[in-house]
């Protein structure tokens, strides 16, 4: 049976625990993350906590609807165990009618086909081996690139919180995000015992580039790369991905590049070796 349970009435540390021991756990099913990221949550669970699905909530003209929160690419249906077509969509069928809009964006292994899906391209890359056996899967341009940066740039793998932000929103990419993003952002970096860490790449007291991303037991995700334009030309972006992936080299971890059907940007994720993973975007209006 598939129980509808509000954010309070969760078992917390058995819901947490169903995303650690999941087959396709992702870091953004944590309660911690959703409780960043979301204005407000609940979720649907089956069993003892053996299948759970996060239904981040709002609230708009009496409308209650299930949303896409930022910062986070794939949520949907988690389990222990391999999951089916038929049990995915039974999740999906247990979402209460209140809610007269459904957005979530299932991970990968959320396979279903419907007139409500459409399939999203994501890259990632499986630390499998040493670091010198996965850069022979780079393509050429990309092991060229990796031995000529600038040998009088820096890494600091602890950068504060508060020069992350101020550096991210002076070099903001120009795209649209959620009205909200910001402050949803300024939630998450807060959680640096949690998985959230921020790198940084400096040339002398110059700041050229910025990671944030997370580590849970089974990936690391690429989840906001900033760059300035010096940055951007002297190549730091591949910098700090060589460092990330000799640093968890032979962990078996997947490197998750988080996008991108951009040609541009799923171009250099695939120069690294990575592969296509499809996640699946679902949307049903229940007016």
């Amino acid at each position: 049976m598939i129980e509808y349970l509000t954010r309070n009435k969760l078992d917390i540390i058995k819901y947490d625990q169903c995303i650690a021991r999941a087959v396709n756990s992702h870091v953004y099913a944590y309660s911690w993350y959703l409780d960043s990221v979301c204005d407000d949550w609940d979720a649907l669970v089956a069993g003892d906590y053996n299948m759970v699905m996060p239904l981040p909530k709002r609230r708009k003209f009496g409308i209650n609807y299930v949303y896409v929160p930022p910062w986070t690419q794939q949520l949907g249906v988690f389990s222990k165990e391999e999951l089916n077509e038929s049990t995915v969509v039974a999740f999906l069928k247990a979402i209460p009618r209140k809610f007269k809009f459904v957005e979530l964006k299932l991970n990968s292994a959320n396979a279903i086909f419907s007139k409500n899906i459409s399939q999203k391209d994501n890259y990632i890359l499986l630390l499998d081996a040493d670091f010198q056996t996965i850069v022979k899967n780079y393509n050429h341009n990309r092991r060229r690139i990796s031995g000529t940066i600038p040998e009088n740039i820096f890494l600091e793998r602890n950068l504060d919180s508060g020069e992350f932000l101020t550096f991210y929103k002076r070099e903001r990419p120009q795209f649209t995000i959620p009205q909200d993003a910001d402050e949803k952002l300024e939630q998450l970096v807060k959680h640096r015992k949690s998985g959230v860490n921020i790198w940084a790449v400096y040339r002398g007291g110059e700041l050229l580039s910025t990671l944030l991303w997370l580590k849970d037991r089974q990936r690391i995700t690429y989840l906001l790369p900033v760059n300035s334009a010096a940055g951007k030309k002297a190549n730091t972006a591949t910098y700090i991905i060589n460092h990330l992936v000799e640093e968890y080299e032979n962990t078996g971890l997947i490197f998750d590049f988080e996008g991108s059907m951009l040609t541009g940007v799923a171009g250099f994720y695939k120069s690294f070796g990575a592969r296509k993973e499809t996640y699946y975007h679902f949307r049903s209006y229940r007016l």
